[in-house]
């Protein structure tokens, strides 16, 4: 099968497949996996504690590939200025840049005059058709299956992605929900030119940093398991429901605040969960695709199966 779309050709990889920037989890030998297998691979700046750590991960990846990948910058972290963070991807000639939250405009001024490809995560039409004005070379688009940060409109990627494409001429990527080969071939027909999977990538071998706990959660868990927390900051995100979201729940429901609710939306919650298995004290991200997920393959595994659940449902639909 040709895997050929705009999105191969922008950024010069073999299957449209891109994984998601997941915070504190896309690191370099989750990235390269992703580069080596035929997709575009990517690692996660504002995680990191300085500019010099990205650099640091930037070259691992370029040990462990050579081919394309990408870096994520989630912009709308509050108190994390991410110029320096940008000037190194920039110094480091990074192929591909992508943008989660938050105003993307300053990475668009900052990335003048580079040959750097631009990714924007979207989650709403309006904010595809502001992206494109913007300059991206491409968006992805996020319905509301999916896991992390969401849109506020509750919109699901079967309405969202053909309402994209129709409005926007860039390359569209679809997201939230996609877990296999026939959620690849769905969002092609849907008019997407690639997709990109974040929680099906962390129940992989190669994410060396999510902890075993949290991967058996996603397996053995269902569509059913996942609650959205944050609504009520205008920030909602999909994870795991546990007693700590049920806490944070809780707190929105009684009106709470910024204040009452930070110490259990923080990072340390997250990383509490998801390097340390401590399910209850902290919180992970995850998308309603995880009731799709019943194993723990290597990316290249993974990968071996999407494409050929892909071509037989091609060829199935070519009798």
């Amino acid at each position: 099968m040709n895997w050929h779309t705009r999105i191969t050709g922008l950024l010069n990889i073999q299957f449209p497949i891109i994984q998601g920037g997941l915070a504190y989890l896309a690191y370099s030998e989750l990235a390269a996996a992703v580069s080596n297998a035929g997709g575009l691979g990517q690692i996660t700046a504002m995680s990191l504690g300085t500019p010099e750590l990205l650099r640091a991960e930037i070259r691992k990846v370029k040990q462990l590939t050579d081919k394309p990948f990408g870096v994520n910058f989630a912009i709308g972290q509050q108190g994390r200025p991410f110029s320096e963070y940008l000037q190194v991807a920039i110094d480091e000639k990074v192929p591909v840049v992508s943008m989660t939250g938050g105003n993307p405009t300053p990475i668009f001024e900052q990335l003048k005059g580079t040959d750097i490809k631009t990714l924007v995560l979207v989650a709403a039409r309006r904010q595809a058709i502001k992206a494109e004005e913007l300059g991206a070379d491409a968006v992805m688009v996020v319905g509301q299956e999916g896991g992390g940060h969401l849109g506020r409109d509750d919109i699901g990627t079967f309405v969202l992605i053909p309402q994209v494409v129709d409005a926007v001429s860039i390359p569209v990527i679809a997201s939230g929900g996609i877990g296999d080969g026939r959620g690849l071939m769905a969002a092609l027909s849907l008019g997407a030119e690639g997709i990109e999977m974040g929680t099906r990538f962390i129940a992989t071998k190669d994410c060396v940093h999510a902890h075993e706990v949290y991967k058996r959660a996603l397996v053995e868990g269902t569509e059913c398991d996942t609650v959205v927390i944050k609504r009520t900051l205008g920030a909602p995100g999909r994870a795991i429901a546990n007693n700590w979201t049920e806490r944070i729940l809780a707190i929105e429901k009684n009106h709470g605040d910024y204040q009452q609710l930070k110490d259990f939306i923080s990072g340390n919650a997250n990383k509490r969960y998801i390097y340390d298995g401590e399910t209850a004290g902290g919180f992970a991200w995850a998308g309603q695709v995880m009731g799709l997920i019943k194993d723990v393959p290597t990316v290249a595994e993974l990968f071996t199966r999407i494409v050929n659940e892909a071509e037989q449902i091609r060829a199935k639909w070519g009798e």
